[in-house]
C-alpha cells in the first residue's frame, strides 16, 4: 500500500471524532489511529505489521475521539451492569483494543474468556473496566484511567454516563424493552427511545464534536449502534451546527431484526428521523461500497436473509447528502470494511474540503 498524500496544503492535522458502536467502530478506529501519534510508551511492533507501520509517513491525526454506544444488556456486559450497576463496558472494551499499541497482545488479554466458576462467559477486558469504576467511583473517569494506562491512541467516550435502557416501537404497535430483545424480536423498528428520554452526554464530547474537522457516523447496527448516540440531548444539535465534514460510513449489508429491506437511502432518512430537529443538516457525505461481493460470502449470509444494501444514489442525493462510492470491502470469515480504504477515503474528503475552503 502506498504512502497517504493529502489534497492540496493544510496548515495542521485534523481532530476526528468517530461515532457508534459495536465492531464496526472498533474496526473503523484501526484505520484511524495509524495516522495518529503513538504516545510515549511505544510499542514493539510485530513482523507482520512492519508493512503497514513504513507505509505510514505521517501524522495527519493531531486528536482522535471515540464516542461510543453504552445500551448493550447481553453476555458479560449486561450481567455486570445487573450485578454492579455500572454502564456495559464491552463496546469500550474493543474500542479500547483497537486504539492499543500493542493491539495483539492486549486483544488476546482483553478478549479472554473464564469458561468456569463463577466468572464463566465474562471478559478479563470487561472485569477490568469494572474494577476501575469502582476505584475510581466514576465510569467516564474509569474510561480515561484505562487509556492511559494501556497508551491508546485516542481518547474514548462514553456517549452518556446515565443507565439507560433502550425501547423500540415496533410495526405491530407493541413495544419492546432492552437492546438484547430488541434484536431479537422479529417485528420491524418504527421508533427507537431511550429510557430515561432525556440524558445528556459528557461535556467532553460536546467539545470535540465542535472543534473537530472531520466526524463519521457507522459502520454499526442501525438502531443499536448509530441511532442511539443519536438520542442523547445534544449531540445531533452539536454534529448540525459543526463545521467538520461530517461522513455516514454506510453499512455493507442489511442486517436481521434491524435493516432488512433497506436501502442506502432508507437507512439515512431513518437516522434523520431520529436526530429531530438536527437530521435536515447532519451529514455532508455517505461513503457508500459499489464493489461486488463473491457468491460464496453472498450465499453465507442469505441464509440470514441479509443481502448487500441497496444503493440508491440519486435518493440519498435528494436528502442532501452527497454519496462517496468505491470500494470499502474486506472478505474475511465474516464481512468488515476495509479500514484502510475507508480511512484513506475521509483524510481525503477532509483535506480537500478545507483545502477550498482555503483557497475560496
Amino acid at each position: 500500500m502506498s504512502s497517504f498524500k493529502p489534497i492540496g496544503q493544510v496548515e495542521r492535522p485534523l481532530r476526528v471524532v468517530a461515532i457508534g458502536g459495536g465492531t464496526g467502530l472498533s474496526t473503523l478506529l484501526r484505520g484511524l489511529k495509524r495516522y495518529v501519534p503513538i504516545q510515549e510508551r511505544r510499542r514493539r511492533p510485530r513482523a507482520e505489521d512492519a508493512s503497514k507501520s513504513s507505509a505510514v509517513s505521517s501524522h495527519l491525526i493531531s486528536e482522535l475521539a471515540a464516542v461510543v454506544t453504552v445500551t448493550d444488556d447481553g453476555g458479560s456486559s449486561g450481567r455486570l451492569r445487573d450485578d454492579l450497576n455500572i454502564l456495559p463496558p464491552g463496546d469500550i472494551r474493543n474500542c479500547m483494543v483497537a486504539l492499543s499499541e500493542d493491539e495483539y497482545t492486549l486483544a488476546k488479554l482483553f478478549k479472554y474468556r473464564f469458561d468456569q466458576g463463577e466468572l464463566q462467559g465474562h471478559s478479563f477486558g470487561n472485569l477490568f473496566l469494572a474494577a476501575l469504576c469502582h476505584i475510581t467511583g466514576d465510569f467516564a473517569q474509569a474510561v480515561q484511567t484505562s487509556s492511559h494506562i494501556l497508551a491508546i491512541r485516542g481518547r474514548i467516550f462514553p456517549a452518556t454516563t446515565t443507565n439507560v435502557t433502550l425501547a423500540a416501537q415496533m410495526d405491530d404497535g407493541s413495544l419492546v424493552r432492552g437492546e438484547t430483545n430488541i434484536t431479537r424480536s422479529k417485528r420491524n423498528i418504527v421508533e427507537l427511545m431511550l429510557d430515561p428520554a432525556e440524558v445528556d452526554p459528557l461535556p467532553e464530547t460536546l467539545d470535540a464534536i465542535a472543534n473537530a474537522d472531520l466526524i463519521t457516523l457507522g459502520p454499526g447496527s442501525l438502531y443499536t449502534s448509530l441511532v442511539t448516540n443519536l438520542l442523547v440531548r445534544g449531540i445531533p444539535e452539536a454534529i448540525a451546527a459543526s463545521r467538520a465534514t461530517r461522513v455516514l460510513i454506510c453499512n455493507l449489508m442489511t442486517q436481521a431484526n434491524e435493516s432488512l429491506g433497506l436501502t442506502a437511502s432508507q437507512h439515512i432518512e431513518k437516522i434523520l428521523e431520529h436526530a429531530g430537529g438536527a437530521g435536515k443538516d447532519l451529514f455532508d457525505y455517505a461513503l457508500i461500497n459499489t464493489a461486488p461481493i463473491s457468491p460464496g460470502t453472498l450465499a453465507q449470509y442469505a441464509r440470514e436473509g441479509q443481502e448487500p444494501i441497496v444503493t440508491d444514489l440519486d435518493r440519498i442525493r435528494q436528502l442532501g447528502v452527497e454519496p462517496v462510492t468505491g470500494n470499502f470491502l474486506h472478505e474475511g470469515e465474516v464481512l468488515r470494511h476495509d479500514y484502510d480504504q475507508v480511512t484513506h477515503t475521509l483524510l481525503r474528503l477532509c483535506f480537500s474540503r478545507i483545502s477550498t475552503a482555503q483557497t475560496a
